[in-house]
């Protein structure tokens, strides 16, 4: 990670300084292989725009996201308030991560337990670098091309935040083009609610797939997502449905854009 210039919250506490904003990678970002290409994207993006950011690194945990959705609330609280005994003893005020399902958390349970933060998903934190102009995507290598957005569950339904992606594909000058299912009716990718790590129900297609049809049908080239969970789904839907989508991440998507 030393080549990608990440400092961890410990390193800034160290030299008596504290980051403008905490990333929290999440567990997918740290080590699922898809996601960690979306988490290097992102601290690429961060540090082009000279970002003073800090990650928790080893002292980081899940948010407990999983352990809430699944009905166990005892693991959650226990992960939650470890999160949030390290971030407040940091002094943590922004908090930026690429995950709706952190996101969701840390917005809307953190606070019952004490912890209190101005919490970023990404996709509305590249939306403010953008039109800072703190960096630049302008005439790149999406220009032209249709791209289709997938609406993760947890940043649209559960918080409302629909606008921001769709700012960046425009700031792309991509054309998009929205499947029937979209915005507060888009269809879930599968994951969500703990869906991910357990073996499916009766039925006879699985949701990912049925998603990914609808993608296909739109006629974009790539269909951008904002969620390590939908990246997932979305890339094996593809795999199954024979389709040459590219599924890419927001920050993907602006970090190749920028040539970074």
């Amino acid at each position: 990670m030393d080549r990608l210039n990440v400092k961890t919250m410990a390193e800034y506490a160290a030299e008596g300084k504290s980051p403008e904003v905490l990333f929290f990678v999440g567990c997918a970002g740290s080590f699922d292989q898809r996601a960690q290409q979306v988490t290097k994207a992102f601290v690429k993006i961060l540090n082009s725009a000279n970002i003073s950011f800090g990650v928790l690194g080893k002292e980081e945990t899940c948010t407990g996201d999983p352990a809430k959705r699944a009905g166990n609330d005892f693991l959650f609280q226990m992960q939650a308030l470890t999160n949030i005994e390290t971030m407040n003893a940091y002094g943590v005020k922004k908090v930026v991560t690429t995950c709706p399902h952190c996101f969701n958390t840390i917005k809307n349970e953190y606070p019952s337990l004490g912890g209190n933060y101005e919490i970023l998903h990404h996709t509305q934190f590249l939306k403010q670098l953008l039109e800072e102009n703190r960096i630049s995507i302008e005439g790149g290598s999406f220009k032209g091309k249709k791209i289709t957005y997938h609406d993760p569950c947890y940043l649209g339904r559960a918080n409302g935040v629909y606008e921001a992606p769709r700012e960046i594909i425009k700031k792309l000058e991509a054309e998009i083009v929205e499947m029937k299912r979209c915005k507060k009716n888009a269809l879930c990718c599968g994951a969500g609610g703990a869906q991910m790590f357990k073996e499916s129900e009766a039925g006879n297609k699985e949701i990912n797939h049925e998603r990914s049809e609808e993608v296909n049908t739109t006629g974009a080239s790539v269909v951008a997502a904002a969620c390590p969970f939908c990246n997932v789904m979305l890339n094996d839907g593809a795999t199954a449905t024979d389709s040459s989508v590219e599924v890419k991440d927001l920050a993907q998507l602006i970090a190749e854009a920028a040539d970074l």
